[in-house]
């Protein structure tokens, strides 16, 4: 499905500071004085239109989430759903994952999300895919020690290549579900592809991993 670009996103972007920052760079090593307490910090790259990251905000009100999306006309969707009902634990960040080593400090996440991340099918993309080694080195540096990855997908290539990538990275693999909703996961918020596929039908996959 074609994305329908939004003329005005950096405007409405710039004239919402409090929800959504466009140069983090500046937080780097700062963020736990940013949200002013010494919560862990967990982060979704990819977050869309922000129904996952701001419904874990609700749930978790003693961790700081911070959701990471690169597209405009994608992020204003997850401002407006914050603006809704703000919460103290919760900010968004236009910015490239390819970046994120300039915007947070080694050891400062706790935890990353990545949902229902674009499966760049085609061979020639393979780096662009968020569990390509090269993001894995990364999130690796980021994270603090035994800080750990969600991930969730409904492509079963993908999730295959993650599983391989991730063990090429030394990542060891816990609560691996290769049929999410109907396993007995205690906790498990939707995204909005997620919950779209669910509807359909669709398998979804899932696994939790930290680097040894």
């Amino acid at each position: 499905m074609r994305l329908r670009k939004v003329a005005n996103a950096n405007e409405i972007l710039h004239k919402n500071p409090d929800y959504v920052i466009l140069q983090p760079q500046a937080y780097k090593g700062k963020w736990k004085q940013y949200f002013n307490n010494n919560n862990p910090i967990h982060i979704e790259i990819g977050t869309g239109k922000g129904k996952f990251i701001h419904e874990m905000a609700e749930i978790f009100p003693n961790i700081n989430f911070i959701g990471i999306e690169v597209v405009e006309s994608v992020i204003i969707r997850a401002v407006q759903r914050i603006k809704q009902n703000p919460l103290p634990n919760v900010i968004l960040l236009c910015v490239d994952a390819m970046l994120l080593n300039d915007v947070f400090e080694v050891n400062e996440v706790s935890r990353i999300y990545l949902n229902f991340s674009d499966p760049w099918p085609k061979n020639r993309h393979e780096k662009r895919r968020l569990t390509y080694k090269s993001f894995l080195e990364i999130y690796q540096k980021i994270l603090i020690a035994k800080g750990d990855i969600h991930f969730k997908t409904d492509n079963q290539k993908l999730f295959e290549y993650s599983l391989t990538s991730m063990s090429e990275a030394g990542m060891v693999f816990k609560n691996i579900s290769l049929d999410l909703h109907n396993s007995n996961i205690a906790i498990n918020v939707l995204t909005e592809y997620e919950e779209r596929f669910s509807n359909l039908g669709m398998r979804i996959y899932r696994l939790e991993a930290n680097f040894k």
